[in-house]
Order: C-alpha cells, then sequence, then structure tokens
C-alpha cells in the first residue's frame, strides 16, 4: 500500500486521524505512533494486542489443530483474573522451566493448545537461527531480526527453556504469547519512545512498529515505516528460516506455521515441485 503518497503534503492532523484508519489491524499501535512522532499527546487505552492474542489461543490455533474454537473468556476486556485462569489454570503464569513443563503437560488455560502445536512439529523443525532482537539499533536496516512477541519476552526463564528444548520454532514463538498475556495484566509490555525528533518505536501484536514523520509548518514533509511484517518477511528472514526447516513432508503444516507467525499482510505460499 503506498502509505507515503497518502500523508506526504498532507498536514499533519489529516496524517494522524488517517493512518489509524488504513491499517485497523493495528489501530491502536498506528495512533500512539504518529502521536509521538508529532509530539502529541498518546491516546490512552486500547486492548487490540490482548484480544489478538486471545483470538489465536482460543479461536485461530485451535480451530487448525482440530480441536474447535473455544469462547473467550468472559469479560476479557475488564477481568484480569479472568483471563488468567482461562490462559494459565489455577497455577498462574510459570516463572520456572519446571513450571512451563507442569502447565504444558496439563489441561488447564491454553496448555492443549501449546501441547498440540508442540506434536504437530519435530524437535528442531520449522525453527530460525538465533536472530537479533528487535530494537532502535537494527529496526531499520533491513536485515534478518526477530521482531515477534518471542523477542519482548525472551528474558523470562520458562521460556528461555522452551527454546533450548525446542529452538525458536512455532512452540517458542506460541508460547510467548502467553507471557505477552501476563505482561498485559500486570506490569504491561515495554512504554513507547521516541529516539530521535519525528521518530517513534512502539509495541504493537506482532512486535515493534517504527515510525519516522518529519513536517513543516503543519505538513507532512517526510514519512516512513517499517512494520513486524516486514522484519518478518525479510529476505533470509524469519518466515523464509522457518518454512526452509520445515520437513517437505509436512508440507501442509505450512498454513499452521504461517498463523503463528502471523504476517498482518497477504502472504500465499506456493510448493516447488522437483522434476527427474
Amino acid at each position: 500500500m503506498p502509505v507515503a503518497a497518502m500523508v506526504l503534503g498532507a498536514r499533519v492532523e489529516v496524517a494522524a486521524a488517517l493512518l489509524p484508519r488504513v491499517f485497523n489491524l493495528c489501530r491502536h499501535a498506528q495512533a500512539q505512533a504518529v502521536a509521538l512522532a508529532l509530539d502529541q499527546p498518546l491516546p490512552p487505552g486500547g486492548d487490540e494486542i490482548l484480544r489478538d492474542h486471545l483470538l489465536k489461543l482460543f479461536v485461530s490455533w485451535p480451530g487448525l489443530l482440530g480441536q474447535g474454537a473455544r469462547k473467550l473468556p468472559a469479560d476479557w476486556a475488564t477481568d484480569p483474573a479472568a483471563v488468567r485462569s482461562a490462559v494459565f489454570g489455577p497455577a498462574g503464569v510459570p516463572a520456572r522451566p519446571a513450571e512451563m513443563m507442569d502447565l504444558l503437560a496439563s489441561d488447564h488455560g491454553a496448555a492443549p493448545v501449546l501441547r498440540a502445536i508442540d506434536r504437530a512439529f519435530p524437535v528442531r523443525e520449522a525453527v530460525t537461527a538465533a536472530l537479533p532482537f528487535a530494537g532502535v539499533r537494527n529496526l531499520w536496516t533491513g536485515a534478518p531480526i526477530e521482531n515477534s512477541p518471542a523477542a519482548r519476552q525472551a528474558h523470562r526463564p520458562a521460556l528461555q527453556a522452551l527454546e533450548a528444548a525446542h529452538g525458536r520454532g512455532p512452540l517458542w514463538r506460541a508460547a510467548a504469547r502467553l507471557f505477552d498475556i501476563a505482561a498485559l495484566l500486570d506490569e504491561g509490555l515495554p512504554p513507547p519512545e521516541s529516539p530521535a525528533r519525528g521518530e517513534a518505536l512502539v509495541q504493537a501484536t506482532r512486535g515493534l512498529y517504527g515510525l519516522r514523520l518529519k513536517s513543516e509548518g503543519g505538513i507532512v514533509t517526510a514519512f516512513a515505516r517499517v512494520t513486524p511484517t516486514d522484519s518478518l518477511l525479510a529476505p533470509g528472514g524469519v518466515l523464509a528460516q522457518s518454512l526452509a526447516s520445515l520437513d517437505a513432508a509436512r508440507a501442509g503444516q505450512a498454513a499452521l506455521v504461517l498463523d503463528i507467525l502471523d504476517p498482518c499482510s497477504p502472504v500465499t505460499l506456493t510448493r516447488e515441485v522437483e522434476h527427474a
């Protein structure tokens, strides 16, 4: 989508109103980024990340795994205790590796979904190398980076244990959404930041979102953005590596891999057939 053409030459208030409408998948993140870049007050509220994670855990992934969609926790937007119980069960958020293993072995919360994802992919399949985590220094380079919920939750000991045992694959990425939920219910995700005037870095559902927007006399004169999907689809990046390490005998699981990676733009997968 030619976003730059839509906003270059427009008044700043037009750009601020347009971007969240054009990109409704991460509307609040878009609104935060443009407000921060323009040195305007950040918009309040926003539960889109929590909603998106819950839809994956309760609707999308169970459907793809043949478990059938489940209802979201009642009053999920206003009742943190209900969400915590529905996602983690009575033991709560696993802080240590052993607690993570206990959760995966149980029938509580999201454990059946994660266990099914684990069974769908043998160890070290649909995995990536240990790419650098997204940050202010590498987000704009276009180089392969890990820009995902797993990147911002990788400090969790329980998630580190999954990476050590299974690699940076579907289970690691899916489980990271649980810890993102825990952060949202407790201390929250890292706040938006402005590394330089006219720049914004904002946490979005799929990872870190960057925006560069400059104006003169109330008119937008420069615009650029980089999304988690840009990082995901980078040549040699997470999507390419994940598919390359998927056994051809399980090519049918590519749709599940794609849904776990979760690009925010349409992606078409084709399978090459070798001829003797």
